[in-house]
Parts: structure tokens; sequence; C-alpha cells
């Protein structure tokens, strides 16, 4: 049996160490730049209906371990939809790179006087009348991430688009 010459180059492709093979480290590394560039993400959470909401949030920037922290109102629709279901996803997005990255992880709120002192920002003054009882912080902790860099060379596989992925310990 012969084996069609297009197998045989994608096997030797897939065999070499190319950059859009990179190391946990590497990607965890990239995954940070697109974050800080892209400044804002995408907070996705999930109703009781199983229906996403996505909203743009305004993030801190992320941790060493990539928790990640938001100010929001406490009423909020996406505190009610954390209290039901801790399940979320955080997406960022950089254009002007042709970069992503997509967090999957678990949110939790926040009541803590000495974090909300920690994670606050001023320009943020207008939003909160009371930022004792207005202001909440959610606390992203990671499970996955996926990322997508032209700038890079990682990109997804040619055949099923799966991005390269970093699974949180």
């Amino acid at each position: 049996m012969k084996i069609p010459i297009i197998s045989v180059v994608m096997i030797f492709i897939s065999s070499c160490k190319t950059p859009s093979n990179p190391t946990k480290k590497d990607l965890k590394e990239i995954a940070k730049e697109i974050m800080i560039i892209a400044k804002s993400c995408a907070f996705i959470t999930i109703d009781s209906l199983g229906v996403t909401h996505a909203r743009a949030m305004d993030p801190f920037f992320p941790e060493d371990d990539f928790t990640v922290w938001f100010g929001t109102n406490s009423k909020s629709l996406k505190v009610q939809q954390i209290q039901k279901n801790k399940n979320v996803s955080l997406h960022y997005f950089d254009a002007k790179s042709g970069s992503y990255v997509t967090l999957q992880g678990v949110a939790s709120t926040v009541n803590s006087q000495v974090e909300k002192e920690k994670y606050w920002k001023e320009e943020w003054e207008n939003f909160y009348k009371n930022r004792t009882t207005d202001y909440l912080l959610i606390q992203f902790t990671p499970v996955k991430l996926n990322l997508i860099s032209e700038k890079h060379s990682i990109l997804g596989d040619s055949i099923s688009w799966k991005t390269p992925e970093v699974l949180f310990e």
C-alpha cells in the first residue's frame, strides 16, 4: 500500500519542533502578553436555562497563576449567574496582532474590604456610589487556556483547527 505524499509531509511536519508547537511555558508567556495588550475581555457566564451571556469587562492584569480579578456591581446579573453556576469563560482578543486567548475556569465573588481596596481603579469612581455595598469583586481561577497568535506563528491544527492549550493544576 502506498502512502500518499501529502500524508508523509504532514507526519514529518507534525513531528518537527516548530513555532506552532511551543512549550507550556511559552504558551503562558504569550497568553499573558495578549491579555495585557487586549486590556478588556469578554466575561461569559451561563444562566439557569443554559444560555451563555457575554459582556465586556475591564479586568486587572492576570496574576502569575492566571488568576484574574474584576470589579462589578453587587446587584448585576453576572453575580446572580455566578452564584448559580461558577463555570465561566474569559475571551481576550487583540485584532492588531491577530491573537486571542480563551480561558475556562471558575468564578467566585469576594466582598473583602481589604481585597476591594487592593483591586480598585480610580476611573471607576463614578460607577459605584457606595463602594462598600455596590462594589464587589469577582475572582476568576483558570482551568484551561487556549490561544491563537499569528504574531508568534501559533495557529490551530490545519485540519481540525484545534488550538494549543494549557491545563492548570
